[in-house]
């Protein structure tokens, strides 16, 4: 998460944390639809207004670094060194969120969410804002000269990798097989530029 700067921000971004670590706990606790947004915002002292003006839903709460997952994601394709290929930078990030998404803490959170229809649907339509960021930052790259519908392609191949990865035997060996393939299809489809520059 960035670190915000200035006293409101830091504000701000303090009572979102502590409206999120509530909510995680609440869930864990007593159970994911057992738990209101009332329950949430009485818990974490603040009004129902407060909580939903940093978080739009109560999925949301689950997902609380959305943000900053998709904003990685794309600064991973936009902020790689010059002549970098573009798929081993989208391959390192993916790599890092499947670790952090695979640690020992993180299993009950994905228990939660796996029993929840409303927290998969949230997470599906999560994945695809994040595959469309990922595909708008590509297409933007003038060095890789790629179709609309390859940049899309690719983003959510690359998106699909790490759901995969997360719900594999060995998360990081599934990173890098569906890599592997990523980069296949990737330079089939223009296999004369793949670096900035």
């Amino acid at each position: 998460m960035t670190v915000p700067s200035g006293r409101r921000e830091r504000k701000k971004a303090a009572t979102r944390q502590k409206i999120a670590e509530t909510a995680l706990r609440l869930f864990l606790e007593r159970g994911y639809e057992a738990v209101g947004i009332r329950d949430v915002a009485a818990e974490a002292d603040v009004a129902v207004t407060t909580l939903f003006s940093h978080f739009a839903s109560k999925e949301a709460l689950i997902f609380e670094q959305d943000d900053d997952f998709e904003q990685r994601l794309t600064r991973a394709a936009t902020d790689r060194a010059p002549h970098e290929p573009l798929i081993p930078a989208l391959r390192r990030e993916i790599q890092a969120l499947v670790r952090h998404c695979t640690a020992d803490s993180a299993a009950p959170i994905w228990r939660m969410i796996d029993a929840s229809p409303a927290l998969r649907e949230y997470e599906e339509s999560m994945r695809l804002r994040h595959a469309e960021s990922l595909a708008t930052a590509i297409a933007a790259d003038l060095g890789l000269s790629r179709t609309t519908t390859a940049c899309r392609a690719i983003a959510r191949f690359v998106i699909d990798a790490y759901s995969l990865a997360r719900e594999a035997p060995d998360p990081q060996s599934a990173v890098d097989e569906v890599f592997r393939m990523i980069e296949a299809a990737w330079e089939a489809n223009c296999p004369s530029v793949g670096s900035r520059g």
